[in-house]
């Protein structure tokens, strides 16, 4: 189908290291994928890899079925925004929009006609005369983007587009690029090491580790499920431990911390009594009140104050969890306070020390 994208057991190495190993994935047609992780873990290898930039050791990369790993960059069905634009600064905005028409050899008459109307995709119309000092960093990346849709590629590649911009903008932008997306149904596969814009802007996540794919799925299911310590960590799950599992029974495993703290979790059918677990409680899920299953009694140690909420570093014991509050619960509360802090069975996830090997 036109925009899909098949990697098919792609490995790429350099200097005798593995940046991308045996990397499978499926791209669906109109998808906004993004793959997500930190530096190094092969997220960009991999967009650079199907845009053909590098190529692979070995596997296959088809776009529309059709299997392009021989293909040069450009004589694929995709085009490419890269993190600096790579915008021409001795052309006119119109100048760099027409630049990829022109090496297509599109008829000259029929360009104006398409400039003018890649500008009023990313909602900038009249601004063709403009020179590229004279625009912000969101309308250069918007110029950008523009020049790569008007060539109406099968499949457009974005490596780390909103790097440059300031946050306010960058969380525009996000909103800006989604919307483009949508409204022209084309495949986009975007890298970044943001979670929030990932979790933002994306049907779909591949959080990357090491070369490899650790965990593929929706924004919710990521967020609410994840299955790694590394997927968790990265998603900011914060209060990650080992448990000794004491129990299982009615649903519920019993488990207990390093720091002697008994607490329950939902049973998933991974808990295996006395053996060994790794544990994960978002902060936000923690409430600085009695109630729940697991509620003990605690002494906040620190305050992080980030505007709209505040972590709480609460010690329970000899163990130490973050919490995290609203602003307008958090007034009143200081370091040394007495708390008590709770969460459900059904908040404690738990989470596998490496991803499972493929099937």
């Amino acid at each position: 189908m036109r925009g899909a994208v098949s990697v098919q057991g792609i490995t790429k190495t350099f200097g005798g290291l593995a940046a991308v190993q045996d990397v499978s994935l499926d791209v669906k047609p109109g998808e906004f994928l993004t793959l997500l992780g930190p530096s190094g873990c092969g997220k960009t290898t991999l967009l650079r890899l199907i845009a053909g930039f590098e190529e692979p050791d070995r596997g296959a990369i088809l776009i529309s079925g059709r299997d392009v790993a021989a293909l040069p960059p450009n004589e694929r069905p995709v085009n490419t925004v890269f993190q600096h634009y790579a915008l021409f600064p001795h052309r006119t905005v119109a100048g760099n929009i027409a630049f990829g028409l022109e090496m297509k050899n599109v008829p000259r008459s029929e360009i104006p006609g398409r400039v003018e109307k890649g500008l009023e995709m990313v909602r900038l119309p009249g601004f063709g005369e403009r020179r590229i000092d004279q625009l912000s960093g969101g309308q250069k990346q918007r110029i950008a983007l523009a020049r790569a849709v008007v060539l109406e590629p099968e499949v457009l590649l974005l490596d780390e587009p909103m790097a440059a911009l300031d946050l306010k903008l960058r969380k525009e932008m996000q909103v800006e690029v989604k919307n483009l997306q949508e409204r022209l149904k084309i495949t986009f596969v975007f890298v970044t090491h943001d979670q929030d814009e990932a979790l933002t802007m994306s049907d779909r996540i591949a959080v990357m580790n090491q070369g490899r794919v650790e965990q593929l799925g929706t924004p919710e299911e990521l967020y609410e499920r994840p299955r790694t310590r590394f997927v968790a960590d990265f998603l900011a799950v914060k209060n990650i431990v080992e448990v000794a599992v004491e129990s299982v029974e009615g649903g519920k495993a019993r488990v207990r911390t390093g720091g002697g703290t008994v607490l329950f979790a939902k049973d998933d059918g991974g808990y295996t009594v006395g053996g060994k677990a790794w544990i994960g409680v978002r902060p936000e899920q923690i409430a600085l009140s009695g109630g729940a299953e697991n509620s003990y009694p605690a002494v906040i140690d620190d305050e992080i104050y980030l505007g709209d909420c505040t972590d709480w570093q609460v010690r329970v014991g000899q163990d130490v969890l973050t919490v995290s509050e609203q602003a307008t619960s958090a007034r009143g509360r200081k370091r040394g306070d007495a708390a008590t802090v709770s969460f459900p069975a059904e908040a404690v996830l738990r989470l596998d020390d490496k991803p499972a090997p493929p099937a």
